[in-house]
């Protein structure tokens, strides 16, 4: 038994011996009891420097260990806190869109109250506006039928200040201050006489009033007043006229003065706007009259015509292509004419 023992720690020492000088002890290499009690002290300081090594491999592992558990808690308290705050940040987040959206929706719910207000109040405006409007145009029908009713009573009252001047006979050009010496009534009847001689001893021209027009002077008045003469008679007016118009040239005391029927300021201003037109047909050889009271006559293809209004005259000048040229200009000098005075209105 002895020597197999022998034998044993003789192959193990040659086992030791035979490794190879560079190979490495291991750690984790085993050794049985009987080895251990076997080995040299050189073999016993290898291995204890060698497990002074793997000690501290594992110290150095385990220190490596705890430095990541170490960081990956501060990473993991680090990330739990950024997820509170996170939570936080969305709990206030989720807090302000709540309040936002509960605002938006009361902003949307005032809107939509006044909005339904506005409606409701401009349905009362635009019934406001119709009733206004029936109103206004119940005021212009009424407007027209005044103003239809003041030119219908114009035109009566000129009828009427037409057939009461209708005897008179108005005396332009008789310079003011004249008539001291004998009067209207005499100054007209030196009139007769310088101008008309054989007038001057009818005895049936009788004079019932003279005056002159309007009553007080206007000093800023250039030109005398006229002179009306009231006559008894239209007969009488009528010849004296005729007479005057024959002679062309009436005179007092030498200076031009001029007869003419005294007319109501709207006949007046009729007969005045036939004036262009009666120019116009005077120089083409119509031989245009105006009439009593505000009418033109005139000669057309060898007949009379008589207009007493510019409308109806119009219609005939459409039918004839040589008249509508010659007063072509002036009609649609008189159209816009109108159409100014209409917008002035």
């Amino acid at each position: 038994m002895t020597n197999n023992k022998c034998k044993k720690r003789v192959n193990k020492k040659k086992e030791v011996t035979m490794k190879p000088s560079n190979e490495k002890d291991t750690p984790i290499q085993d050794y049985e009891d009987d080895d251990i009690e076997e080995m040299q002290e050189a073999d016993l300081k290898k291995l204890i420097r060698t497990l002074r090594s793997s000690q501290k491999q594992i110290l150095e592992l385990q220190k490596s260990l705890m430095d990541k558990i170490e960081n990956l808690s501060r990473e993991n308290e680090i990330l739990r806190r950024n997820q509170n705050e996170m939570k936080q940040l969305v709990q206030q987040e989720t807090g302000i869109v709540t309040r936002n959206h509960n605002e938006v929706k009361n902003s949307i719910d005032q809107m939509k109250n006044t909005i339904e207000s506005l409606t409701n109040r401009m349905g009362e405006a635009e019934e406001r506006i119709s009733d206004l409007e029936d109103r206004e145009q119940e005021r212009i029908q009424s407007d027209q039928r005044k103003d239809e009713e003041i030119r219908n009573l114009k035109h009566i009252v000129g009828n009427l200040q037409d057939t009461i001047k209708k005897p008179n006979i108005r005396v332009l050009g008789v310079p003011e201050g004249m008539e001291r010496e004998k009067g209207l009534e005499g100054l007209f009847s030196e009139i007769l006489a310088e101008n008309f001689p054989g007038l001057e001893k009818d005895r049936e021209i009788l004079v019932q009033g003279a005056h002159r027009t309007p009553n007080k002077q206007d000093q800023k008045r250039s030109s005398p007043r006229h002179v009306v003469i009231k006559l008894s008679t239209v007969k009488h007016k009528e010849k004296i006229l005729k007479c005057a118009r024959e002679k062309r040239q009436i005179t007092l005391r030498g200076s031009p003065i001029r007869l003419t029927a005294d007319f109501s300021s709207e006949t007046l201003q009729a007969r005045r706007e036939w004036r262009d037109i009666a120019q116009v047909l005077r120089e083409n050889n119509c031989q245009p009259r105006i009439l009593y009271p505000a009418k033109l006559s005139f000669v057309n293809e060898g007949e009379i015509k008589t207009f007493h209004c510019k409308q109806k005259l119009k219609e005939f000048v459409a039918t004839r292509p040589a008249l509508q040229k010659m007063l072509k200009d002036v009609l649609h000098t008189e159209t816009k004419k109108h159409g100014h005075q209409y917008e002035r209105r």
